[in-house]
């Protein structure tokens, strides 16, 4: 049996019934163009030998164009309604018994994913899209690669690089665990309701051998933070808190070698490493 896709009235339908109705304060925009949720599968390389895990799968737009291609899927739900409708929805369009795994919970608080699954997919509100991203890199290291699509700003932001004027914590945050990208811009006229942001497609290829041992990363990330909380200072001066005053803080960045008068924007993720290991 093939499986079928959500059509924009079938979605409309089916969240009246469910009696859902998209909110600001869950950053809902569901998708309605079948277009768009196969690009966004096609864009992170989803074959059918996959496990993958989708987080906020909604009423299953997305989560359908990945069961299309033959892999299995764990989605992650927030919201008890449409987790438990999804199953239903499932097997409604095709899908085999045994490809979708339901897990109802609070992304940011799974600490379990069955199958190890090796790629993520997700359409992410905008303001829990860097809070889930860096929980799923930190707690599921099987986790290989991935596409998300997240609001403009903060998909530039986790893609910058340094020297950017977007380039903050995020971004060094995230290119701890492998590089990052820009994969595509979406239009607003695909999402329901639309949105009055736009949105693009970041994927990013975790590195093979994992920069550091956990330790070393809560070090570093410490470090991270307080080099931009205060952005505009010398990391001398920035890091003055978190490394005993700024003579100190200057012996620890010269250990590292890094200059004591960079600003934090100017630092890529191995530099501030570094620093973290010169402590």
């Amino acid at each position: 049996m093939t499986v079928t896709l959500l059509g924009p009235s079938e979605i409309r339908t089916l969240a009246a019934r469910l009696d859902v109705t998209p909110t600001k304060k869950l950053g809902q925009n569901f998708v309605v163009d079948a277009n768009t949720v196969r690009r966004i599968v096609q864009v992170a390389r989803v074959s059918k030998d996959d496990r993958v895990v989708e987080v906020g799968p909604g009423l299953g737009s997305l989560t359908l164009a990945i069961l299309e291609t033959g892999a299995a899927v764990t989605a992650v739900e927030i919201d008890h309604r449409l987790a438990a409708e999804l199953p239903a929805t499932a097997r409604a369009h095709g899908v085999p018994e045994g490809a979708l795994t339901v897990i109802d919970a609070d992304a940011l608080r799974v600490a379990e994913l069955p199958g190890d699954p090796r790629v993520l997919v997700a359409n992410l509100p905008y303001n829990v899209s860097v809070p889930v991203l860096l929980h799923f890199m930190q707690t599921f290291p099987a986790l290989e690669r991935g596409v998300v699509m997240v609001q403009a700003e903060v998909g530039e932001r986790l893609a910058a690089a340094p020297g950017s004027k977007v380039y903050g914590a995020p971004s060094a945050k995230a290119a701890w665990y492998g590089p990052w990208r820009l994969a595509g811009t979406v239009s607003r006229q695909v999402f329901w309701p639309v949105p009055n942001v736009d949105s693009v497609l970041v994927a990013f290829d975790r590195d093979v051998e994992p920069r550091g041992p956990e330790g070393e990363r809560d070090a570093t990330f410490r470090i991270v933070d307080a080099a931009f909380q205060q952005r505009r200072k010398m990391l001398r001066q920035a890091l003055a808190g978190e490394l005993g005053g700024s003579a100190a803080a200057s012996a620890v960045l010269e250990r590292a070698g890094v200059d004591p008068t960079a600003r934090g924007e100017a630092l890529g993720i191995a530099d501030f490493h570094r620093i973290a290991l010169a402590m």
